[in-house]
């Protein structure tokens, strides 16, 4: 039989408890606003880039509305 532990790492994970420093949350915070920054700046970009993709995409949810739209 094989171990299915082999091979993980068994360093403690922080918990709910508050095991995590404030040094760490700051350093998640700080990396989380860079990756949210870089998102929001990738997807203006595409958006201008491909303007018929946004086209396209803004005249489908116009459509998608008129379709449930009850008269």
């Amino acid at each position: 039989m094989t171990d299915v532990t082999a091979g993980r790492d068994d360093r403690p994970r922080p918990g709910p408890q508050g095991d995590i420093s404030p040094e760490q949350v700051r350093e998640h915070l700080r990396r989380r606003a860079i990756f949210l920054r870089e998102l929001a700046e990738a997807r203006e970009l595409r958006r201008r880039v491909t303007p018929h993709r946004s086209r396209r995409a803004r005249i489908h949810a116009a459509l998608r509305r008129r379709t449930f739209r009850i008269n």
